[in-house]
């Protein structure tokens, strides 16, 4: 099957394309900017004015969207996320209408219903598009990517503090979420719905204090109180499923594996 995946260079996006192409598929990266690694054909396309989409995506059966906060930050100068996200999911359906794809996955984020930060709005706004869009699609939910939390961390960290929030998530590998996109992929039925969450439920306040210990770091894990509607949702876990499908590798097990890849000799 020949599948273009959209934002394949990024931290999702780099895993469905290995995914796929381990199963044998013929993959396309659409991206601005070609991968610094991984494999898979470059076309180079701007979804913010739909340059390249049309050579892109001939011949193609499937479009993965793993479009995400990177792909926005990558966009021309001054361009807001929504002009990536909403607007150019929508000139992406456009194209792969007329270039005759048959399914478009999405891939998105569990409990963005709750809308406390404006990608998870601008998330919601692009499943609108999907749904209402020209070509039959598949919506896969995906609780949060360690990746995202370790970069979180790095960064307060820098500042002397972790934020201490008491709000429950479940962080699944991106290696485990992959192989559920290219099934989905692989199905080509449209109008489902799936979630894939991690295996544990943990607070960011608790995983902070994991990253800390794995990290070897002395920043002060800071309390934040959350208030209003949406602090309420999010404490008593929106952005968490326990009927989903779970994965196994845990945050400390991600953590473990980078530290050995890092140091493998431990020293």
């Amino acid at each position: 099957m020949k599948v273009a995946v959209v934002g394949g260079t990024g931290t999702i996006g780099r895993a469905v394309v290995e995914e796929l192409i381990g199963r044998g598929h013929e993959v396309r990266v659409l991206s601005r900017k070609p991968p610094v690694r991984g494999g898979g054909a470059f076309f180079p396309v701007d979804l913010t004015t739909g340059e390249g989409l049309d050579p892109a995506l001939a011949g193609v059966e499937v479009v993965v969207d793993a479009s995400n906060p990177r792909a926005a930050r990558g966009a021309p100068k001054g361009a807001p996320a929504e002009a990536v996200m909403v607007d150019g999911s929508q000139r992406l359906l456009a194209a792969e209408k007329q270039a005759g794809v048959v399914h478009h996955v999405l891939i998105s984020i569990v409990g963005i219903e709750v809308g406390a930060l404006e990608y998870q709005r601008l998330k919601l706004r692009q499943e609108a598009a999907v749904i209402g869009g020209p070509v039959p699609w598949t919506i896969v939910r995906a609780t949060q990517f360690p990746e995202l939390l370790d970069y979180l961390f790095a960064t307060t960290s820098r500042r002397g503090f972790l934020p201490g929030l008491e709000v429950p998530l479940q962080p699944v590998d991106t290696r485990e979420v992959a192989p559920v996109i290219a099934t989905a992929v692989e199905k080509a039925e449209g109008g489902s719905r799936l979630e894939i969450v991690g295996p544990e439920l943990s607070t960011i306040a608790s995983l902070a204090r994991i990253w800390r210990r794995a990290r070897g770091k002395r920043s002060i894990v800071l309390p934040i109180p959350l208030f209003g509607r949406r602090g309420r949702a999010l404490k008593a876990g929106a952005l968490t499923s326990l009927t989903a499908p779970k994965g196994s590798i845990t945050f400390e097990d991600w953590l473990e594996e980078r530290s050995r890849a890092v140091d493998p000799q431990g020293g």
